[in-house]
């Protein structure tokens, strides 16, 4: 495997991820209006490797928290 080809492009990825991720979010949020923080749960899958990897947290939306 070459290292740097991977870090680039994993790299990459992350950002499209972190970009479109936030984007989507903001979206959702804004039309649920909800007038506390919201519970986000994220998952990354790899089938071709059997990796599954969960990410779980919470949104300040600035209301009644």
């Amino acid at each position: 495997m070459d290292q740097d080809a991977f870090n680039m492009s994993m790299r990459k990825f992350l950002k499209q991820v972190g970009v479109t991720a936030q984007q989507q979010i903001e979206q959702a949020v804004r039309a649920a209006a909800p007038t506390g923080p919201v519970k986000v749960r994220a998952v990354i899958t790899i089938p071709e490797i059997g990796m599954e990897h969960v990410i779980e947290g919470e949104i300040s939306t600035g209301g009644a928290e």
